[in-house]
């Protein structure tokens, strides 16, 4: 039988999303979903369930100031959300507006500077920015850290460090790998002292990654396109730690998506691509032994995806175990550390 999205849902309390930071990056808590067992841990307890020799791979990507808002020349207010940089000029948006901007609509974004809509590349607009500065540029000075729409507040001063994770270095994403915001230095010394080495990849999550999947049979779900970068170190160091016995341990979907969408063709290959993978109860994981990744989503493919890795029923467990025990959801949750269930 095909799967349908209705096979995973959950229903989760409100008060359980949460909506700012704990004081401490760290301070989080974290479930071990084994393979046999249920641990309740903190944070700061994941050097202790890692050995020596194993690899955590990081994503790098940093969240862009993505928010704009403005108005078109009939005076109607506008919100856009970059999808993704085009170039130096063009863009990738979501644009919400009482009507839909046609192509050549002008709009004012900021009291600073006009864009022009190109057209529409299916659910996006194709927007073109003014000369003189890039796109990166243009957003970075004027555009706002845009927090996800299950948070109810406008971005803080706060979140302008809580939201990015402290390695974060490569310009590129409008949602944070939020797996990795429970990472603080003190932390990452710890797991350099006990041997467990790290290496980075970097996928620029894009605003899809929050559209509802409205059909179904997930079969027939078209997944949004996202942009991926496996430098030949990370290739390396897996090599490494493969011939060592380690495990390769994935901080996030986001780093885990790069990684098995870089070895589709059999055998994991540096370089840069964009991908449309798609992870459901099934796949084939070529790369990735173990992920930590927060709560997800109810209906959503990155509850498919942590369905696939540790297995559909054991997610619903430890998802019904977590609202039980007042865990907190989503991107300044808690999180999980996920064992892949045996082929």
């Amino acid at each position: 039988m095909p799967l349908t999205v209705s096979e995973f849902d959950f229903d989760l309390p409100p008060e359980l999303i949460a909506q700012a930071p704990l004081a401490e990056r760290s301070a989080s808590r974290l479930l071990h979903v084994g393979q046999d067992d249920l641990q309740d841990l903190g944070f700061k307890a994941l050097p202790d369930l890692l050995s020596p020799g194993d690899l955590l791979i990081f994503n790098d990507s940093r969240v862009l100031h993505a928010r704009l808002y403005g108005r078109k020349a009939t005076g109607g207010e506008v919100e856009i959300l970059i999808e993704r940089p085009l170039g130096d000029h063009e863009a990738l948006a979501m644009i919400r507006a009482s009507k839909s901007p046609k192509p050549g609509t002008r709009i004012t974004l900021m009291d600073a500077f006009e864009v022009e809509v190109l057209g529409r590349a299916g659910e996006f607009f194709h927007l073109r920015f003014p000369p003189g500065a890039t796109v990166v540029d243009w957003i970075e000075r004027y555009g706002r850290l845009p927090l996800p729409p299950y948070i109810d507040r406008a971005a803080a001063e706060a979140d302008e460090t809580r939201y990015q994770t402290v390695y974060a270095q490569a310009l590129g994403s409008v949602a944070a790998p939020t797996a990795g915001l429970h990472f603080d230095e003190a932390l990452l010394a710890q797991l350099r002292e006990r041997g467990i080495e790290t290496a980075a990849v970097t996928l620029h999550v894009g605003a899809g990654t929050f559209q509802p999947v409205r059909v179904e049979h997930i079969a027939d779900h078209v997944m949004h396109t996202e942009w991926y970068i496996i430098p030949q170190d990370a290739v390396d160091a897996i090599a490494r730690t493969r011939a060592r016995g380690g495990r390769v341990v994935c901080v996030g979907t986001t780093s885990l998506r790069a990684l098995e969408s870089a070895a589709r063709g059999g055998e994991l290959q540096a370089g840069a691509a964009e991908t449309d993978i798609f992870i459901t109860p099934g796949f084939n994981f070529r790369v990735a032994d173990a992920l930590i990744t927060n709560f997800h989503l109810p209906r959503s493919t990155l509850l498919m995806l942590v369905s696939a890795f540790a297995g559909q029923a054991r997610i619903l467990q430890a998802y019904g175990h977590a609202i039980a025990n007042r865990y907190r959801f989503f991107s300044y949750g808690d999180a999980m550390l996920l064992e892949k269930a045996p082929t």
